[in-house]
Formats: structure tokens, C-alpha cells, sequence
């Protein structure tokens, strides 16, 4: 019997076919699922608003990884892993150039790691995944396994707290930060550690865009419920997902049937009759979205990953992979006072199809405008180096891992060692929906299938989303820091199960 991932592969391999080396008609990511528990009707919980952390003393915060109990199914309770103890985690509202330090206490019964996701960091506070911090009082013991685990020099733990140093000498961007602990990153971020930094500059400042309650960061990300309210997932720890049988099922991913915008599921959101600067995140660990708004309109993207775009971009829709950001611009005066605005996803069907609603609440005064030019963004030129990284299954059954050119993780052993301060160029190939997420460097698309980039690939990125039995090339630049950084798929589970790389910075 064909296993359901040899029979998407047979589906790409036919879409190859058809469209002469184009873009995979299947667009599964993961499996689902199911919740245990009655869910509440949509569009009926209001959209909550992280807090924004406050500082300790200049330029220093902290924050504490514990359980704490949640309401997010309405009449019912869940325990979260979370930031300060919410899901998600406090909004770090910070400036480019204002060197920040973040000490994270952990209080959980298991290690963590901080990643940063898109910050220019020094690689001691990057969040290796090897690189833990483990509560007071408690010991860890390095698992024993196949994909080098059992190398003790590759390990560093920190106990009761870390500091890690941002100097944030970066674009003003939409950054996000979550727990990146080796074999383990998907079900502790499914159990809620993740949350917002925002970087913001002068530039940015100065372009008149929406500002204050008109820019709304937006967590989108899919969970499961069990009967009593906890969070539903197949096993805590992935190895268990191919000793249980149930690779086929789940090693490609999973994937919720609640949809949750800033924790909350399928919210509501009254807005002036104004333009809105949404934050979009793709927080979920596998599932893609191709976000529409209905009854009608257009996203205007102004910014990506790593900021500003050069000018900005009208899309219909926008697919948004696993870690992807897009910073959009949406124009509620265009629909009359006592309209209802849906945000959904065609990629989904049924309950999966809603993300959020906006209800177009008043008249207001809006002096916002989307300028034609936004920012200066420079080709990424003079690659000094072309290098190939193919994300891939390979073996089968309880044997079969997900790697990066032919080889499961090894932490310590770079696939690439580029220069500071040069560009290469990056081909990354694939047998399915892999997005790809390269630490401290960012990006620019250059082409996908020998042909030009999608709409939305534009600007600097650091996450991209390469589809099945695609060829997407992508020039990097390495600015910042020498050191040791990964490159990894952002599907949580196939990151888990040993789709990462380390690179060096030299």
C-alpha cells in the first residue's frame, strides 16, 4: 500500500509533468488534527493585543518561561508554556541601534533555547539549538540517538536564566522570537513560547503608514484541543511519532483545526473606516495559508520579512509559509459602516477556511497614505560563491529522515563556511513543502524554476517557502557577526526530525 507521502510525491512528480518543472498542484503541508472538545462559533471571541514588555532599566528586560492556565476555548482552559506565562508572549517594542539584553528564566520542566527569528544577533545569543537553558534545580541529560545527540561539546546549558544580546543594527522589521531547543521546538512552541519583537527605525517612522492601534501585529497559527481543554498533539517527543507507526501520518507535519490570531480562535476586530497596518506571522508549525479577504479587496504589502519593501505591492492573495512575515496595508473606508470583513484561507476548507473577522465599526479622520516609494532597497550583487542545499526524505519507514543534502542534523559540522561581509547565492531544491529559514543572513529571491520570483517574494527575506520539486535560488548576504548559525526548515516537525544545517561564518 502507498504511504499518503509517496502518494503526494506521485502528485508531484505529475505536476512536473504537466506544467514542465512548475509549481506542485497538491499544496498539503502536514496532517491534521482533530479537537476533542465542543469549539466556539466564529468570529465571536474579540482579538486580544499582547502586552508590550517594559524594561528593567535601560536597554535591559526580563522574562520568565512558565505554565500558567489560559482561556482560549471559551468555558474551558488550557495550560500554556508561554513568555511571562501568556500565548503569546509579550511584544518587545525596540529601535534600530539600541542594544538590548534579554534575560529569559527558564521555569519550565524541560530545557529552552531563544531564537530570534530574523535578528542579526551574535551567535552565543543566537538560540542554538544545542544551546539551553535549564531551570533552577534541574539537571538535563543529553538524549542518546542517531543524529549526533550524544556529542557532549556540542552542548551548552545555562542554568536558571540566559542573557541574550540584541544589538538590533538592523532594518526597522517585524521579527518574532520562539523556543528552538534541539529535537523538541515544535511541541514546546505548539505549547505557546513564541511572541513578537518589533524593530522600529526612522525611516520607517517617517513614512506616513498607519501608526499607534492601526498597527496591529497579527500571530496566525493552527492548535488541537483535547476534552479538558489541553493542548492536542500527537506525541511530546517526535522520535515516539516513527517508533509509534505513525510516520505517515505526522512526519510531514501538523497540523490544527482551530485557527488562532494572537491566541485567540477565529476573532473579532471592530476598526475605524481607515486603512490598518496588519503584521501578518505564519506561527503555525506546518500549515501554509493563502489569506483572502472577503467579500473583496486587496493586501497592499509594504514590507517583508527584513522590512521595507522599495515600493509597495497590491496582492488578492497572499501564501504565507511556516515563519514568513508580510507587513500589509489594508483600507477598511472602502466598505460601508456595519460591513463584515473575513480574512480567510483558501488553502483550508470548512473551520479552517476562517482566520479573523473585522467589523467596520465607524467613520473616522485618516491621514494615512501608502506612498509609491517606501525605501531604498539595493540588488543583492557580486555573489562570490553558488552553493546547493536539497531538502529531502530519504530512507523509509521507521529508518527515513528528513535531511539536508543526503545527511540528518550533526550539531557542529557546517554545510557551508561563507565570509562576512560577502553575498552567494543559495539554490535550495525539495521534495515537498519545505519552508526554509537561514539564521543570522538575509536574502533576496532570484528565481523559482529558472523563472522570475513570485510577486510576494519580494524584498529582503529570511524565510522562504520552496514547494514541492521546486528549484528556488536566493541570494543571501552575511552581514553582522562571525560564527557558528543554522539553516533549517521552519515545518516544525521536519526541523525536529533532523532537517537542519549549521553553517560558519568566517
Amino acid at each position: 500500500m502507498i504511504s499518503r507521502r509517496g502518494f503526494l510525491g506521485l502528485l508531484g512528480g505529475a505536476g512536473l509533468a504537466a506544467a514542465g518543472c512548475g509549481a506542485l498542484t497538491a499544496e498539503v503541508a502536514g496532517e491534521g488534527l482533530l479537537s476533542a472538545l465542543p469549539l466556539p462559533r466564529r468570529f465571536s471571541v474579540p482579538l486580544p493585543i499582547p502586552k508590550t514588555a517594559a524594561a528593567v532599566r535601560p536597554g535591559h528586560y526580563e522574562v520568565a518561561q512558565r505554565a500558567a492556565r489560559m482561556e482560549i476555548i471559551p468555558g474551558t482552559t488550557t495550560e500554556v508554556w508561554g513568555y511571562d506565562g501568556t500565548f503569546p508572549g509579550p511584544t518587545f517594542d525596540l529601535r534600530r541601534g539600541s542594544r538590548t539584553v534579554i534575560r529569559v528564566r527558564n521555569e519550565l520542566p524541560v530545557p529552552t533555547s531563544t531564537h530570534l527569528h530574523g535578528g542579526v544577533t551574535p551567535p552565543g545569543s543566537d538560540g542554538y539549538a544545542t544551546d539551553l537553558v535549564v531551570a533552577e534545580g534541574r539537571g538535563f541529560r543529553p538524549p542518546q540517538g542517531e543524529h549526533g545527540h550524544h556529542d557532549l561539546s556540542q552542548w551548552t546549558f545555562h542554568q536558571g536564566a540566559k542573557d541574550y544580546d540584541y544589538p538590533l543594527e538592523q532594518r526597522a522589521a517585524t521579527l518574532w522570537y520562539h523556543d528552538h531547543r534541539m529535537d523538541f521546538t515544535a511541541p514546546q512552541v505548539w505549547r505557546g513560547l513564541a511572541g513578537f519583537l518589533l524593530v522600529r527605525d526612522d525611516e520607517d517612522d517617517a513614512l506616513p503608514l498607519p501608526k499607534g492601534e492601526r498597527d496591529l501585529p497579527l500571530m496566525i497559527c493552527d492548535r488541537a484541543f483535547e476534552e479538558d481543554g489541553s493542548f492536542r498533539y500527537p506525541s511530546r517527543d517526535p522520535s515516539l511519532l516513527v517508533r509509534a507507526g505513525v510516520e505517515d501520518d505526522f512526519m510531514e507535519g501538523v497540523e490544527g483545526d482551530v485557527i488562532l490570531v494572537n491566541g485567540a480562535p477565529w476573532p473579532f476586530l471592530e476598526v475605524d473606516a481607515a486603512r490598518y497596518r496588519l503584521r501578518l506571522l505564519n506561527a503555525s508549525n506546518a500549515r501554509r495559508y493563502r489569506l483572502e479577504l472577503t467579500p473583496g479587496g486587496r493586501f497592499v504589502q509594504v514590507g517583508s520579512d527584513q522590512g521595507l519593501l522599495a515600493a509597495p505591492v497590491a496582492h488578492d492573495a497572499i501564501t504565507i509559509a511556516p515563519g514568513e512575515r508580510f507587513d500589509v496595508v489594508v483600507d477598511f473606508s472602502l466598505y460601508p459602516v456595519g460591513a463584515e470583513v473575513s480574512m480567510v484561507n483558501t488553502l483550508g476548507t470548512g473551520a479552517v477556511r476562517d482566520v479573523m473577522c473585522f467589523r467596520v465599526a465607524r467613520r473616522a479622520t485618516d491621514d494615512s497614505v501608502v506612498p509609491k516609494r517606501l525605501s531604498a532597497v539595493e540588488p543583492a550583487e557580486g555573489a562570490v560563491a553558488t552553493r546547493v542545499f536539497d531538502f529531502r526524505r530519504t530512507g523509509q519507514g521507521g529508518g527515513g529522515s528528513w535531511t539536508i543534502n543526503g545527511r540528518p542534523y550533526r550539531p557542529g559540522r557546517p554545510l557551508a563556511t561563507p565570509r562576512l561581509g560577502t553575498t552567494e547565492i543559495w539554490r535550495f531544491t525539495s521534495d515537498f513543502h519545505h519552508p526554509v529559514h537561514v539564521h543570522l543572513a538575509c536574502f533576496q529571491v532570484l528565481t523559482r524554476n529558472g523563472g522570475p520570483p513570485l510577486p510576494t517574494d519580494a524584498g529582503w527575506k529570511d524565510t522562504v517557502d520552496v514547494r514541492p520539486y521546486e528549484v528556488v535560488e536566493v541570494a543571501v548576504r552575511f552581514e553582522g557577526f562571525r560564527g557558528r548559525y543554522m539553516l533549517h526548515c521552519h515545518n516544525l516537525e521536519h526541523e525536529d526530525m533532523a532537517m537542519m544545517a549549521d553553517f560558519e561564518v568566517v
